[in-house]
């Protein structure tokens, strides 16, 4: 927080200067037009590139022609590209030829494991697509949303869509990172593993739900209001933790709510309410090496940080990452000393934006910097860099991000964080070794299962 001075103090004060700014621009009317010709209906250009980025083709909405699939049922994602081959690999040896289509955490990484990490590059796809709500709502969105003065939630948005299809300025592509086209009800048993430099592996798993009102089908189009998402997570490994449950409720405005945590504990039988929660606390389940703002690469209220654009860039990144999800994928095999086993991993060129996160002067966060990089069609991030407080790079993360056919819109799986200075990494949302993947968008969730009552009857 920031040193003599609330936050929200802060913000007020900075009112008049950010509500002058040009930055706060709503799209044009030539730009809206854009919509659903040159770009896709959320804002990415449809052309594809000579050097490899895939043609939008949209051709899909929901299970592909040919791919036996029961949504709702906590199917493993099914590969549609199973038959695919990489194009080139990217190693230490020929990473000349590719260094300016690499993140500094990739180079790290090329760096420190020369002899294992590998990135295979597939035949770029771009074949699924939101639905007609969806695309209804991106279009309100570029038309009407703007950023609050205080810079710490949106107003004139609607549900059912990214808020910024058409992103001015650094805070307006935070913004579609923490609002993105999300399944509505999620559930999944999944295991974290912690793999230290010595080849050992610490492993946790948690029973985790989660409800996000705003994503529901039956909303889209309707006021951007009430509470972005709700959680409750069931720890059941270690044992040590066995029983501790969680409940976090996220608003939309950080301006005007903050984020509410609650925490059962199973020794005293109690619940109570955590004095704060986010930012750069440990995330539970990770032995402390990830902070709970690092979740999905960046969560929760944007405050602490200035948010700057800089523009799109041609990367490899983590995409159509079905062949890691598979139930056939075992754990042994894929955590390997260092990084996980590059032959289960898929890596397109896509267009990104780059977004830069610098810590204000006079903030605390154990991250001095952060470099997200966006796709162009979700706003979601894929990948970050992470740098500490003397500006040297500490660590390299990725999602990877399947279409989840259950939901029309793109999953979060699992994701991998890399300490580039100790060499052990985070594995994080595994699930290929459960009987069941996530279950999206069976809309059996409610506001009653996320309360602090919700909590302690789970830990009993």
């Amino acid at each position: 927080m920031k040193v003599g001075m609330a936050p929200r103090l802060l913000a007020a004060l900075t009112v008049g200067v950010l509500a002058t700014g040009s930055v706060w621009a709503k799209a044009t009317a030539d730009e809206v037009a854009k919509l659903g010709k040159s770009l896709n209906c959320t804002g990415g250009e449809k052309a594809g590139t000579a050097s490899g980025v895939p043609e939008f083709t949209g051709k899909w909405l929901g299970v592909p022609a040919g791919v036996k699939y029961t949504p709702h049922t906590g199917q493993h994602p099914v590969d549609p590209y199973a038959n695919e081959k990489p194009l080139f690999t990217i190693t230490a040896e020929n990473l000349s030829q590719y260094a300016e289509r690499l993140t500094e955490g990739q180079k790290a990484m090329f760096a420190r494991y020369p002899q294992t990490f590998r990135i295979p590059v597939y035949t770029g796809h771009r074949d699924f697509r939101f639905t007609d709500a969806t695309c209804a709502s991106a279009k309100k969105n570029a038309q009407d949303a703007v950023v609050n003065s205080d810079g710490l939630g949106v107003t004139g948005a609607v549900k059912g869509a990214l808020p910024f299809p058409i992103p001015k300025n650094g805070l307006e592509l935070a913004f579609n990172n923490l609002l993105p086209s999300r399944a509505y009800t999620e559930e999944t048993l999944r295991d974290n593993g912690i793999v230290f430099a010595d080849k050992s592996i610490v492993y946790g798993r948690a029973d985790n739900k989660a409800l996000s009102p705003v994503q529901a089908v039956d909303v889209a189009g309707q006021p951007l209001v009430g509470a972005m998402s709700q959680t409750i997570n069931i720890t059941k490994l270690p044992e040590r933790e066995k029983g501790s449950v969680s409940v976090i409720a996220e608003p939309l405005d950080f301006g005007k709510d903050k984020r509410l945590g609650w925490s059962y504990d199973p020794g005293t039988r109690r619940v109570r309410q955590l004095p704060e929660y986010g930012f750069d606390q440990p995330l539970s389940g990770t032995g402390g090496k990830l902070t709970i703002d690092s979740d999905r690469l960046f969560n929760g209220s944007p405050e602490r940080y200035n948010w700057k654009s800089l523009g799109k860039k041609e990367v490899y990144v983590p995409a159509n990452a079905y062949k890691v999800h598979a139930n056939t994928v075992k754990y042994v095999d894929l955590l390997k000393p260092g990084h996980a086993s590059p032959d289960f991993l898929r890596y397109e060129l896509r267009r990104v934006w780059v977004l830069e996160a610098t810590l204000k002067s006079g903030y605390r966060h154990m991250y001095g910097k952060r470099v997200l990089f966006l796709d162009e069609d979700t706003g979601q991030a894929v990948m970050s860099d992470f740098y500490d407080a003397r500006g040297q790079l500490w660590q390299y993360g990725l999602v990877n991000y399947y279409y989840a056919f259950d939901a029309n819109v793109w999953h979060a799986g699992t994701s991998f964080y890399h300490d580039l200075n100790s060499g052990a990494y985070v594995a994080y949302n595994l699930f290929q070794e459960r009987p069941l993947g996530p279950i999206l968008n069976k809309g059996n969730l409610d506001a009653s299962m996320f309360t602090p009552q919700a909590a302690r009857n789970a830990g009993n």
